[in-house]
């Protein structure tokens, strides 16, 4: 799964989300939750996206609608009515622990069953947004096999934390890499926060530096203008493909001819790099 960039938009506002499907997002995340105000918008927000998905419009995207928390009396809605075709799965709020995520997926099974999709139909991406989630990131990875990625959310973490978002983003460090082992650990996509000054793209930019060097694969976006950016840090460049096949090439002729050893420029190629650049052309040469 491509998961570089993952688009929020109000489920309520039609104008929102006919432009959404028009971006390049690779994942949209039409809002059910926080977006959506006041709550009498969520029925209309459900109806919008329910007549999108059945209208087509969702043809050849993926789509993770962020549901309501279990507290907010609005989750059960949610899902009977937005577990149809063309919704893939669902970004999951304010998840503390990995039994928030497998309740989620026992209600999806029994959804699942009801409407005779298959079991595990619908996915989920735990939305990381306390300082519990940080902390019981690995179980919320491991708690359903439904579990594809896991996100960042600092804004609800900082208030839970009782922090502050400083400008150096000092108090987003350690969450963010701990987010990222976890998912890593656990063969789940990292996905990092938004970034909250959609007009600040030099800002975003030096995030989106941090988010590659912790391991990230991808962002949550508020803006489609934060898309071409997004991509650029978390696709490969051509040189990094042609690097690629170039390490698997010297290594598969230092086995052929018995020397055991292969150098790329002065590096050493070893396991992990012969694996890296494995994954890397599995995952973007098709």
């Amino acid at each position: 799964m491509i998961a570089r960039s993952l688009l929020f938009v109000p489920g309520h506002n039609d104008r929102f989300m006919e432009k959404s499907i028009s971006s390049d997002a690779d994942i949209l995340l039409p809002d059910v939750e926080d977006s959506v105000q006041p709550t009498s918008n969520k029925q209309l927000a459900r109806d919008i996206i329910v007549r999108f998905a059945k209208d087509g419009k969702y043809s050849g995207k993926l789509v993770f609608p962020r549901v309501n928390s279990p507290e907010s009396g609005e989750l059960i809605s949610d899902i009977t009515q937005l577990t149809i075709n063309g919704i893939n799965g669902f970004m999951y709020p304010k998840a503390k622990t990995g039994n928030d995520i497998y309740f989620f997926d026992k209600l999806l099974e029994s959804i699942e069953t009801q409407k005779g999709f298959p079991i595990g139909t619908f996915k989920i991406i735990p939305l990381i947004e306390t300082a519990a989630a940080v902390l019981n990131a690995q179980d919320i990875c491991t708690a359903s096999n439904r579990v594809v990625a896991i996100a960042y959310g600092c804004e609800d973490f900082i208030t839970d934390l009782k922090g502050v978002h400083d400008s150096d983003d000092t108090s987003l460090f350690v969450p963010r890499a701990m987010i990222a082992m976890a998912a890593r650990a656990n063969g789940v996509i990292p996905i990092d926060t938004v970034h909250v000054n959609i007009n600040d793209l030099d800002d975003l930019e030096k995030n989106l530096k941090v988010a590659k060097r912790l391991g990230f694969e991808g962002m949550l976006s508020l803006h489609p203008k934060e898309l071409p950016l997004i991509h650029k840090y978390f696709s490969p460049s051509v040189e990094e493909i042609d690097n690629a096949k170039r390490i698997i090439e010297l290594y598969n002729q230092s086995e052929v001819n018995g020397k055991g050893v292969a150098l790329f420029g002065d590096e050493l190629i070893g396991p992990p790099m012969v694996k890296d650049a494995k994954n890397l052309l599995n995952k973007w040469i098709k």
